[in-house]
């Protein structure tokens, strides 16, 4: 495995991180375990999940899975969307922030986590409060560094602002939406994250499923799949029917080059320079088997032009498609 560093920091961590979002959910814990075993034997040493993925249960499987070798794992974990009704128990206060990682360090049975990502930007919610809360955390042993995801451009020199001013360690890692139909994130995030030195760790690589091919067209979807199961992030997000066209495309582009349509997906992620990892979120082992592949694909400057013929750089497949997750923030009415 070639690991690589997490941009300017000294932490290095495997060009696949292992999503967690499905375990303790639609894949169950002894599925999990058995796909978190079987990567940590192929060299893979990065593991994403979050407090809100099955209302915990997804950190509890996790910190079962990693236990006996906890120290060479690197777990993410995040905090900030809400976690129950109560008005605090979501957001980015320092009550909710040490409330959320204590409850984390507990389910994950813990005492640091490697990477704490705000799992969101919260529009007109200063940072300062949060900043000062994490670097508290990070002091105190529990943090060994943060993150910020689904940050905008403007967002993450901001927070890096803030931590300079306040004497902590800028964020390593920005975890953005990216693949080869949503590409806004090209635009100002992964240039951003660059420049002041944070690690980009895009999710989504393969649009939620719709760049493995399965999904037709016209055809409804496998009942078993996101789509088939009325996901609400992939109906917001990728279940657009240019996105479905695209992916047709890329399939044949795939098999005449020899690879798969998921392979050469997450391949084109990763050929990104600013890319350090990207998360990879299976639901059957046998999708964790088919992710691995993509580290021995290398893509050519023809599959690059080619992808950049279908979208092109920094757009995405639907013209005038918003993701809700990145809402624009640019006009207030008067």
């Amino acid at each position: 495995m070639e690991y690589r560093y997490m941009c300017r920091s000294g932490l290095r961590v495997s060009p696949l991180c292992l999503g967690a979002m499905m375990f303790g959910g639609e894949t169950d814990e002894a599925t999990s375990g058995r796909i978190i075993h079987k990567a940590f034997e192929q060299g893979i040493n990065f593991i994403d999940t979050a407090d809100v993925y099955h209302a915990g249960k997804s950190e509890e499987i996790v910190g079962r899975a990693v236990a006996a070798e906890r120290d060479k794992w690197v777990i993410a974990t995040k905090f900030g969307f809400p976690f129950s009704q109560g008005a605090n128990e979501q957001g980015q206060s320092r009550k909710w922030i040490n409330q959320s990682v204590e409850a984390s360090l507990k389910r994950l049975g813990s005492n640091y986590i490697d990477i704490l990502y705000f799992h969101r930007a919260i529009p007109g919610l200063p940072l300062e409060e949060s900043v000062r809360a994490v670097g508290d955390l990070i002091r105190q042993g529990k943090v060994r560094y943060f993150g910020v995801s689904n940050f905008s451009g403007w967002r993450i020199a901001e927070i890096c602002r803030i931590a300079d001013a306040l004497g902590i360690d800028r964020p390593v890692a920005s975890e953005p939406l990216y693949n080869m139909v949503s590409r806004s994130a090209e635009v100002e995030q992964l240039p951003a994250a660059a420049h002041y030195g944070l690690g980009v760790v895009p999710y989504s690589p393969l649009a939620r499923g719709v760049l493995s091919g399965k999904y037709r067209p016209d055809v409804a979807p496998p009942a078993e799949s996101r789509a088939g199961r009325g996901d609400v992030r992939i109906q917001q997000t990728e279940w657009r029917r240019e996105s479905l066209d695209i992916a047709q495309k890329m399939v044949s582009w795939a098999q005449e080059r020899g690879t798969t349509p998921v392979s050469f997906a997450l391949a084109w992620v990763l050929n990104n320079a600013y890319v350090t990892s990207t998360i990879a979120g299976p639901r059957t082992e046998a999708h964790w088997d088919s992710y691995m592949a993509a580290l021995d694909f290398k893509l050519t400057a023809e599959d690059e032009q080619f992808i950049d013929s279908l979208v092109p750089p920094g757009h995405v497949s639907t013209y005038g498609y918003t993701d809700p997750g990145y809402p624009i923030e640019g006009r207030k009415t008067r």
